[in-house]
């Protein structure tokens, strides 16, 4: 029967038909609001709120693993607006790549990467699982993957959301160019927002590359009210939703990162609420033994493994120790000579930082680097930038710690909630709507998991235990990028931050809350 005639699909209620529209798969969904200005108009009003979708698959064959995530995320309406794809080292990365950007078009930015571990719901079984990498753990054990796949995808009404790359230059490769990354992410923010720092930013990074002074020159640029996070997880591909920024096959540069940026959208339509990124970080090391002092350090290596040799005193003494002695001295109070796989020192860095031409000011971070060894001459770390004079001390990992620190992000998560609970009690009086989660990114690292803790999803379980039933999903990675905010206010131009800062770590983890509330105009 024609519609508009009295029968047929013009007979069925608005009530009735968003019922219908929420249980489409997604290109069904997308096809139905197609279909006329009313059909188009009862769409827009199931998918009015921001949307996490994500799922993980260990089947072995990757073309089936990416089917299976694929139908899981887009089994409900869902229009995609940035997608993050991880896969284990055994699936072919460029591969993956382009069957997850042929399913969700070509507009919404995709980063995929590899990984060292993916966490989520099964997409078959929807049994919620931390699955670490068998490189990194137990050769032994049978649950342990190199294969598998997990996808995110997210849509986000009133944000802004593009994939930014930080460049380096194949004829100068030792130059990283971090000032244009930064000036690059702080012009998109201005641009969709009318802010130079956006909401959010998660970042992935190639394992070659030092993250720690793109880091602080991001903290150093961006208001603290951007949350900063992600990992350092080896290789990955992307697409950015503008051409000009995706340099694959390029002849004159090389990519070491890639930041997702989320912005306000400054022409969001009416009608839309607000969406807020909340930040929150479990450590996993403890510091121990006295301060030392750098006395004299020389830095070896090429760009992919450099690394410095340091000499050095404990603080208030004159004796000058050599690596032997200053592990000597560790590793007895550790009780454990086979330590320096799992030993860092944390330096206390304080140096001058700027961008482009703007005013120079100090800034002071605490920078962790592995211990590679000693002889009797120097001790050895992993990395660079530690000058003489810098004050340093040795961390562990400790799997108390890390029970500890997930204790505390969930008693975090808690109050969060109590808050919103008080405040949208109170707003339910005037009729507005209330402020919900609806989705979570994590980011652990890789010697965590089941053998560290002794029992399965430890660092999933504040956001599980808090928001039961949020999509919550991510990877396993080696360096964890994480920006701790200060109880300070936020510093003017030309005062110095009080206490040292730091945004890579490690044996930590990080959790991206993401929450919506909708605008008084919502239906």
């Amino acid at each position: 029967m024609e519609r508009g005639k009295g029968g047929g699909v013009a007979l069925l209620s608005e009530d009735l038909l968003h019922n219908i529209l929420s249980r489409l798969p997604a290109l069904s969904y997308a096809s139905a609001a197609c279909v006329s200005r009313s059909w188009r108009r009862v769409a827009a009003a199931v998918l009015s709120c921001p949307k996490l979708a994500s799922a993980i698959s260990l089947n072995p064959s990757c073309q089936d693993a990416v089917k299976e995530v694929l139908d899981s995320v887009l089994s409900r309406p869902i229009r995609p607006h940035f997608a993050i794809a991880c896969v284990g080292i055994k699936f072919n990365l460029e591969n993956t790549h382009k069957l997850i950007t042929k399913a969700l078009g070509s507009t919404a930015p995709v980063i995929t990467s590899f990984a060292r571990g993916i966490i989520g719901n099964d997409a078959i079984s929807e049994e919620f699982k931390e699955v670490r990498g068998v490189d990194f753990a137990d050769l032994f054990s049978p649950d342990d993957k190199d294969e598998g796949i997990v996808l995110i995808v997210g849509f986000m009404p009133g944000m802004k959301i593009d994939a930014i790359p930080l460049l380096r230059e194949l004829k100068k490769p030792c130059i990283s160019l971090v000032d244009k990354f930064v000036m690059d992410v702080r012009d998109y923010s201005a641009a969709v927002s009318g802010c130079t720092s956006p909401t959010g930013i998660v970042m992935f990074w190639d394992g070659h590359a030092d993250m720690k002074p793109v880091l602080k020159k991001m903290d150093y640029a961006m208001s603290m009210e951007t949350v900063i996070l992600g990992g350092g997880i080896g290789r990955f591909v992307y697409r950015s939703g503008h051409d000009s920024r995706n340099i694959s096959g390029s002849a004159k540069d090389s990519c070491d990162a890639i930041a997702l940026v989320f912005a306000r959208d400054n022409d969001k339509p009416e009608g839309v609420g607000e969406t807020r990124f909340h930040f929150a970080l479990s450590t996993g090391v403890v510091p121990f033994g006295p301060i030392h002092k750098a006395v004299s350090v020389k830095v070896r290596g090429n760009r992919s493994d450099r690394s410095s040799w340091l000499t050095a005193r404990k603080e208030g003494l004159n004796e000058v120790l050599d690596g032997e002695r200053i592990l000597h001295d560790i590793y007895d109070e550790i009780g454990n000579a086979n330590a320096s796989d799992d030993l860092f020192i944390g330096v206390t860095k304080r140096r001058k930082c700027s961008i482009g031409s703007e005013k120079v000011r100090w800034v002071t971070t605490l920078e962790f680097h592995g211990i590679k060894g000693g002889n009797e001459e120097y001790l050895f770390v992993y990395g660079d930038g530690i000058q003489t004079g810098d004050l340093f001390r040795f961390y562990l990992p400790d799997s108390e710690t890390a029970m500890s620190s997930c204790s505390r992000v969930s008693e975090e998560f808690r109050n969060l909630k109590q808050a919103w609970t008080c405040k949208n009690s109170h707003h339910l009086n005037g009729g507005d709507k209330t402020e919900e989660v609806f989705g979570g990114i994590i980011f652990a690292c890789c010697g965590r998991g089941e053998s560290f803790f002794g029992r399965a999803n430890v660092d999933s379980s504040p956001f599980l235990e808090n928001f039961p039933g949020v999509p919550l999903a991510g990877i396993m990675c080696g360096g964890e990028i994480g920006r701790v905010d200060s109880s300070s206010p936020n510093l003017h131009e030309g005062q110095e931050e009080s206490a040292p800062r730091s945004c890579v770590h490690y044996y930590g983890t990080v959790y991206l809350v993401m929450s919506y509330t909708p605008s008084p105009l919502q239906g």
